[in-house]
């Protein structure tokens, strides 16, 4: 049944964190999180309490680092309540097990593959999207049938309590438990043993998550990131290409994970696009973009010192006002950075946009091999040969060609990295199967049973190799 506000407990359990993960263990052995019609009564308790906090909810995210209410519905709000939609709206079908064709071998048999929840899982959700990057994996998990303990970002604080009280009403602390802190709490999460473990974050930390998880064999998802290229090809209409890439970058001020990180620009058209670049940015944002209403703030000090530091030896183009007082960093143009530069070493997360150039595809082939495999990749061109080609070419967890981060938005599309710019993938569907272990059942009959397997064996090579041929 749906818990009181457990929300003074819940901002202690960080001191008795085995304490958390006993109760929880104990929880999940008592099969209660099993229940289907349990599941989806939660997701609707947890969906009704999301829209009755819904301006609370606009307004920690901007007093966190003021992110305008259009963005947060947008990018936070809707896609949580259209996750717990979908849950609540499949959840009997994804959990019905799965009949699958059974092999000649095991004839006669009934073959089927149950979706089983992992059962305690640790969830470390970033600061970038504090509430959606929350929310909507426990979400994905509670649905799948587990135990959650989240550890939301403590770089956002406001959200992070408001995502804990939530919580709190809806789900019992051996179900749900919310635990926050820094480093530290962090690192004892870490050293504890999960049955999944869930991260999302910047590449470094993930590897650290990776590390702690191997100790005890534990199963990760890491949605990471990485420096994600946008090709602008020659052939293009330039005004609808810089009209959706502002968007697209400057959305939360470019901290997103699937950000533009840089452009790669025909150099035909390159004077001609950063002008045009530059007037979209100013009629979106104004002469003075800090007095923007649509523009979000940098998240904290410390990630404005890195950004300014970033951009002191490059050729600003546009842009690089900064207010410390504020965390302000205006939209910013920079042109033809060194590809080993500070700004080009990692992933930008920020309103910053490099500008490079190519005349041939082997330029863009060095550009983006100099990087590691990216979270996404964009390409405008309306040379639908030239797509194909960048799309098949290069590595990256998901991209889009003629647009930015809308793949994001689509539930029917796995979303994750690949190589260093994660590990696995969720959304929809996808996220019921990351917290779910697919388990092979064989249900084989008893009124028939074929000799050819059991010893001896002489004379029965050939009639086994044609069998197998048989079912290739």
């Amino acid at each position: 049944m749906p818990a009181t506000n457990n929300s003074l407990y819940l901002r202690k359990t960080h001191l008795d964190i085995p304490k958390i993960i006993k109760n929880q263990r104990s929880y999940f052995r008592t099969e209660a999180t099993k229940d289907i019609k349990f599941r989806k009564s939660l997701l609707k308790s947890l969906r009704s309490e999301v829209q009755l906090r819904e301006n609370e909810i606009y307004d920690v995210l901007k007093k966190d680092f003021r992110k305008p209410t259009f963005e947060s519905y947008l990018s936070e709000l809707g896609i949580v309540l259209s996750d717990i939609d979908l849950a609540i709206k499949h959840l009997d079908r994804w959990a019905k097990p799965k009949r699958v064709r059974p092999s000649l071998l095991n004839f006669p048999s009934s073959d089927y593959i149950y979706s089983e929840p992992y059962g305690i899982v640790l969830i470390i959700a970033p600061w970038n999207y504090p509430f959606q990057l929350a929310i909507s994996p426990v979400v994905a998990a509670i649905a799948a049938g587990n135990t959650v303990v989240l550890k939301p970002s403590e770089l956002t604080l406001h959200t992070s309590n408001l995502v804990q009280d939530i919580l709190s009403k809806i789900f019992e602390p051996s179900h749900v438990s919310v635990v926050q802190g820094g480093v530290s709490v962090a690192t004892e999460l870490l050293a504890k043993r999960w049955d999944y473990i869930f991260f999302t974050g910047s590449v470094p930390v993930g590897k650290i998550v990776a590390k702690a998880a191997a100790q005890h064999l534990t199963p990760v998802t890491l949605e990471l990131g990485g420096k994600s290229p946008c090709i602008i090809d020659e052939n293009v209409n330039i005004k609808l290409v810089v009209r959706r890439l502002v968007w697209g970058k400057f959305l939360n001020a470019g901290q997103t994970c699937i950000a533009p990180d840089y452009l790669i620009v025909h150099s035909k058209i390159k004077t001609d696009f950063i002008e045009a670049l530059k007037n979209k940015i100013t009629s979106v944002y104004g002469d003075d973009p800090e007095q923007s209403s649509d523009l979000a703030r940098i998240v904290n000090g410390r990630n404005l010192d890195r950004l300014t530091k970033n951009i002191e030896n490059e050729t600003i183009i546009y842009g690089g006002q900064v207010n410390k007082e504020t965390n302000y960093l205006a939209p910013t143009l920079i042109d033809e950075p060194d590809l080993q530069s500070d700004l080009m070493e990692d992933e930008i997360f920020g309103p910053i946009l490099p500008i490079l150039s190519y005349d041939n595809e082997n330029d863009i082939d060095k550009i983006v091999m100099t990087f590691e495999k990216p979270l996404s990749f964009y390409v405008f061109t309306n040379n639908k040969k030239f797509s194909k080609r960048m799309i098949k070419r290069f590595s990256f967890g998901g991209g889009v060609i003629n647009d930015t981060l809308i793949h994001f938005g689509n539930q029917r599309l796995p979303f994750g990295g690949v190589g260093a710019s994660g590990i696995g993938a969720y959304h929809g569907r996808y996220g019921f199967d990351t917290f779910s272990h697919q388990k092979a059942v064989v249900r084989k009959a008893n009124w028939l049973d074929i000799p050819v397997r059991y010893a001896p064996y002489k004379g029965k090579l050939k009639a086994l190799k044609s069998l197998f041929k048989w079912m290739s």
